[in-house]
């Protein structure tokens, strides 16, 4: 071996950042959150990165489910999974379930009905474009 070769590998590369750290937590917890809701067959999910533009959270993952019952239960079932995980997660709204919030930390879920959704447009709001049309029903 050269001496340029050695040199080479015994300088380390730098230790990541703390803010590397959170951001690579928060992908983490990112894929739980996507997996999950998947699972859970959610519908119309879309994921918005925070990273830079908010305070609040790295991501915002918005998502519908087909009844109050079927949201309800993906928020629980979210919820579960995040703690299993070792996470911590808050909700709101999981009496009524026509909006479910589920406050992760670096995550924040928004699990709505499809018409409650088109209402409040959350995705507009962050301009992310149009909210999906509520089907007619």
């Amino acid at each position: 071996m050269t001496n340029l070769s050695q040199a080479q590998q015994s300088v380390a590369s730098p230790p990541p950042s703390a803010t590397e750290l959170q951001l690579a937590e928060a992908s983490k917890l990112h894929a739980l959150v996507m997996q999950s809701l998947d699972d859970d067959q959610a519908q119309e999910v879309v994921s918005i990165p925070l990273a830079g533009k908010s305070n609040i959270a790295d991501f915002m993952v918005i998502a519908s489910g087909r009844s109050t019952r079927q949201v309800a239960s993906m928020a629980q079932k979210l919820a579960e999974r995040i703690k299993q995980a070792g996470g911590s997660a808050r909700i709101e709204g999981l009496t009524n379930a026509d909006w479910v919030l589920i406050d992760a930390g670096d995550v924040i879920v928004h699990l709505f009905r499809p018409e409650v959704r088109s209402f409040y447009n959350l995705e507009r709001m962050w301009a992310f474009g149009d909210a999906p049309e509520a089907p007619n029903a």
